[in-house]
């Protein structure tokens, strides 16, 4: 399945992709895409469902029907930072012994099509593809062996960055990481009987149709299943939370020169099966 939340910024309703690339409503099955709709029963109570029997719902999602962050209420948005070799070097840091965790504050949650802002003061505005694992069966000190056990599925995410606020500017990276806008998650949720081998995933991404990032999750130093187990060593893990996995190379810090958003660019992203992204991004 696709999972979706479409209309109005805060008044989105939950909703599927049918095989046609339409949107059918899902309000009258579960009230939004989060908690007990993403444990197994009420995955397995969706994937019951036949498309045809739902209402249709007027518009092309991500032309003129605008779509929202696939997951709703999303509890804790985790980061794994420098999770490709490559991108490390690139940022000249060493390849970490065991995965990087920060976090992105949920208030950075915005749709897969909406406008990325720039804060004020920013000088370094970037961006990073990255694909993200929603968690759907809560569990603590899970292992590694049953991780998959613990996730409804994938999307993609935009984790942009402001690099002068999360490395110059004292203590850690989150306060540069978590700005508004600064977390483009979507456009579907995608389940796991969809995706044959999360482990070579083609990812990319452009600016202003230039391209900047080409990588895949076969270089990912850390796998999900550890992903998912290691950060549940620190935290318990509730249906609805994110963790996206870190980006593969061609970030802006990483040109030469550097290469920074300020505004007026589009930003175009996306990871083979699970859709695309498209943000302007505008001046905070």
């Amino acid at each position: 399945m696709k999972l979706l939340r479409y209309g109005a910024p805060g008044a989105e309703k939950p909703g599927l992709l049918d095989a046609s690339g339409r949107v059918r409503d899902l309000s009258g099955v579960v009230p939004d895409i989060s908690g007990d709709a993403l444990r197994p029963a009420g995955l397995k109570t969706l994937q019951a469902l036949d498309p045809e029997t739902l209402p249709l719902v007027d518009g092309t999602p991500q032309d003129d029907l605008r779509l929202g962050a696939c997951v709703a209420n999303i509890g804790k948005f985790v980061c794994i930072g420098l999770n490709y070799a490559d991108h490390a070097e690139e940022a000249g840091m060493p390849i970490p012994e065991e995965p990087i965790i920060f976090n992105k504050w949920t208030s950075a949650v915005v749709g897969p099509n909406d406008d990325i802002r720039v804060p004020r003061g920013s000088v370094k505005t970037d961006w990073e593809v990255e694909l993200g694992v929603v968690i759907g069966e809560p569990g603590s000190y899970i292992d590694e062996t049953d991780a998959m056990d613990h996730v409804a599925g994938f999307c993609v995410i935009n984790d942009v960055s402001e690099r002068d606020f999360q490395l110059n500017r004292a203590g850690t990276w989150d306060k540069g990481k978590g700005c508004d806008t600064f977390g483009p998650t979507g456009p579907w949720l995608v389940t796991l009987d969809e995706i044959a081998d999360m482990d070579n995933l083609d990812m990319w991404l452009d600016v202003d149709g230039k391209r900047m990032q080409t990588g895949s999750t076969s270089t990912l130093i850390f796998k999900i299943p550890h992903l998912v187990s290691y950060c549940s060593q620190f935290m318990s893990l509730q249906a609805g939370d994110v963790i996206s996995t870190g980006t593969p190379p061609g970030v802006g810090m990483g040109q030469t020169p550097p290469h920074y958003l300020h505004g007026g660019e589009v930003v175009t992203l996306g990871i083979a099966g699970l859709g695309e992204q498209r943000s302007k991004v505008v001046p905070g």
